[in-house]
């Protein structure tokens, strides 16, 4: 059974025991327009929670992506690379970026389950 969670920069967690695959949620998707490139972190690579693990770049803007949790690279999405528009298409599904090995799960505490984040989103919409 998988778990979501949510940063408060807009990034997913799908946790699942020891791993966690990780993307930007759709209200970031659709707040970023088209995304036109995808640059993300290599296999083997150490994320820091909060910390950046790649760039998004849009027709409106660039932007950075942060790890929701810590943890070592195990697979990054290299199909995104060449097709970046299913990140607009499916953020859940076929827009995941990187799936970790999470490092610290006392760390999942400081992010938000689905209800959390609607009312984080909808605040901020205001």
């Amino acid at each position: 059974m998988s778990t979501l969670k949510f940063s408060k920069t807009h990034e997913w967690a799908k946790i699942d025991n020891n791993t966690a695959v990780i993307g930007i949620t759709d209200y970031a998707q659709k707040s970023l327009g088209d995304i036109v490139f995808i640059e993300l972190s290599k296999v083997k690579d150490k994320v820091k929670q909060a910390a950046q693990f790649g760039t998004i770049e849009s027709t409106k803007a660039a932007s950075e992506l942060y790890s929701p949790l810590s943890g070592e690279v195990l697979e990054v999405n290299k199909d995104l690379i060449n097709n970046p528009q299913w990140v607009n298409e499916s953020p859940l599904e076929k827009g995941w970026m990187i799936k970790i090995k999470i490092e610290n799960s006392s760390e999942l505490n400081s992010l938000m389950d689905e209800a959390a984040y609607k009312d984080f989103v909808a605040k901020e919409a205001h």
